[in-house]
């Protein structure tokens, strides 16, 4: 019987604590298999290049002889080095999503799973530059002095509410369609609807946002 190790990611500390995209990855993989074992990435700063979770998942593969599932090719890793590594690395793996794919095609969604991740990256920063062109102030609210706190709470209130009207409407209909929480907060940055701060949106405060 063909044994499985699973590996799932999550991108911040808060976010492992809350278990914000864990469940719909945990969810991907019982579809598929019953794993013998699996291993949970919390990322950070510091543990993001060598992913040690990762590491003792390839090990506990080559121990058992199992295959590396995870729920979502970009789960695994936005970089095309990476993938190409761990497929050097001699042990079987297969994608939920996509568990048909053989290694050519593996390499080609990875290559466009990181061309995405660039894409995100460049459509933020060009939100936050037009944000801030129009006016709007990056940084720590708790440092900043704006016209809308002088105006009092009732403006504050009013400029709240304008935007969430903006925003929820969109991120209701992407739940709706059964995005996940991360991938509601990368739609909604990229396309240049930040959160009332300027800033990129995160799982957490799309969660917030839906109520």
């Amino acid at each position: 019987m063909q044994k499985y190790v699973a590996y799932y990611r999550v991108s911040t500390q808060k976010q492992g604590q809350s278990g914000l995209g864990l469940e719909g990855q945990q969810q991907a993989v019982a579809a598929y298999c019953e794993p013998v074992e699996a291993f949970t990435e919390v990322e950070t700063g510091t543990n993001k290049r060598q992913r040690p979770e990762l590491l003792k998942a390839i090990a506990a593969c080559k121990r058992l002889g199992a295959t590396l599932v995870i729920a979502k090719l970009d789960r695994l890793a936005r970089n095309v080095h990476f993938v190409s590594g761990l497929m050097e690395s001699g042990i079987e793996f297969v994608a939920c999503d996509n568990p048909q794919a053989n290694r050519l095609t593996i390499h080609i969604l990875a290559a466009v799973a990181e061309d995405e991740a660039r894409r995100i990256s460049e459509r933020t920063k060009a939100a936050l530059a037009a944000y801030k062109a129009r006016g709007g102030e990056l940084g720590n609210p708790k440092n900043l002095t704006t016209k809308a706190a002088k105006k009092g709470n009732a403006a504050n209130v009013a400029a709240a509410e304008k935007h969430r009207a903006e925003v929820l409407p969109v991120a209701q209909k992407l739940r709706d369609a059964g995005r996940t929480l991360t991938e509601i907060a990368e739609t909604l940055t990229g396309r240049g609807l930040l959160t009332r701060r300027g800033k990129a949106w995160s799982a957490t405060a799309v969660s917030r946002l839906l109520g």
